[in-house]
């Protein structure tokens, strides 16, 4: 359905070139819009006019006309006055509406096609079905973007999406639920990961200045069949998952990124679980304070460097080791020592999946 607005917007800018008055009503004989103010009620007139058979009539010096979607009745424009000029007018308002009616019903059954594609909710054979009959090229390159924000239904961050990339209809820009913005992006031969990286930077960069927020953006792996979009989907929102746990500095996740966090992820808890009892005999994790938690990550950070990770940390280096020795003592691993430092890494990561996943139930 057409808004008012622009229902609105388009019968007064004819009404600026051709001077003539025109009205748009439901099919209750209500006003939706109209260039002139103060009208006396044509309700009655209205009804009418919908029972006759006739497609335009005079009444009462307005032309009434019939305005199709399809081959359903929409709405009933009146043009005012008697002359030929109004009656031209009015046939020229009705087609455009019509037209209006055509094209913002294309845009929404596009929108619908996008999102039960995404959600998996189409038949193979429906999906190229209705990509041909919406005229969306099938075998072209694309990629999902997933744009979460902090606030729901952000109007402001939608709207410089839709700034950005709205007007190739090529890309398409929709949302499943009420945090998430999706864009569908199709992609030219030469476009690399490369280049979608900088795409999900513009995004960031964008919203952050002319919706003034910060979002997290993921994007999932190229795809060259329609029928694949949704899986691009998928990984993006697997993405977003878990730049959420094992990369929360990060606004920009890519799935083809991911390294073992998309493996620990991928794991049931109580495998996860069984790996911390066989590792620690007590969950020593939750001991450590965030002094301790984050010397560990920026000694990884440096690639186990005790030098490097001590001026980082504006330390002594015999302090640095100290603490190292202290973590030894308490979980029995050495992370000076790559296999223990690996096996200590996974560990961090697997808690912190535990967490996210402990949290999310809640």
């Amino acid at each position: 359905m057409i808004s008012n607005q622009i229902l609105q917007k388009s019968i007064e800018e004819l009404r600026a070139i051709t001077r003539i008055e025109l009205s748009i009503m439901d099919l209750e004989g209500i006003e939706q819009a109209s260039t002139s103010a103060g009208e006396t009620d044509k309700k009655e007139q209205v009804q009418k006019f919908i029972e006759s058979q006739a497609e335009s009539q005079v009444i009462q010096g307005y032309h009434f006309f019939k305005v199709y979607d399809d081959t359903e009745l929409e709405y009933v424009l009146l043009s005012k006055g008697d002359s030929e000029d109004a009656y031209m007018i009015g046939k020229v308002a009705v087609s455009q509406i019509q037209n209006l009616i055509t094209a913002y019903k294309e845009k929404f059954d596009k929108n619908n096609f996008m999102q039960n594609l995404i959600l998996d909710n189409l038949l193979l054979i429906d999906i190229y079905n209705r990509a041909k009959r919406l005229h969306i090229d099938a075998e072209a390159r694309r990629v999902v973007f997933l744009i979460e924000t902090k606030a729901e239904k952000d109007i402001a961050a939608m709207e410089t999406v839709k700034s950005l990339y709205a007007g190739n209809s090529r890309d398409f820009i929709t949302a499943v639920d009420e945090k998430n913005i999706i864009l569908v992006k199709e992609l030219k031969q030469q476009e690399s990961y490369e280049d979608i990286a900088g795409t999900a930077e513009t995004l960031v960069d964008m919203i952050n200045a002319e919706a003034m927020m910060q979002v997290r953006v993921a994007y999932g792996t190229i795809v060259k069949e329609i029928k694949d979009v949704s899986k691009s989907y998928k990984e993006a929102k697997m993405a977003l998952d878990v730049g959420k746990i094992f990369y929360s500095d990060r606004t920009i996740i890519a799935y083809n990124t991911l390294g073992i966090g998309r493996l620990i992820y991928q794991l049931p808890i109580p495998l996860c679980e069984m790996f911390m009892k066989e590792l620690f005999q007590e969950n020593v994790i939750e001991q450590f304070d965030e002094e301790t938690l984050s010397t560990i990550n920026k000694f990884f950070e440096n690639n186990l460097n005790v030098s490097e990770t001590s001026r980082q940390l504006f330390i002594h280096r015999n302090t640095l080791v100290y603490r190292i020795e202290k973590l030894q003592k308490a979980t029995g691993l050495d992370i000076r020592i790559f296999d223990d430092a690996l096996t200590f890494k996974i560990a961090l990561m697997v808690s912190n999946y535990m967490k996210y996943v402990e949290n999310r139930e809640f």
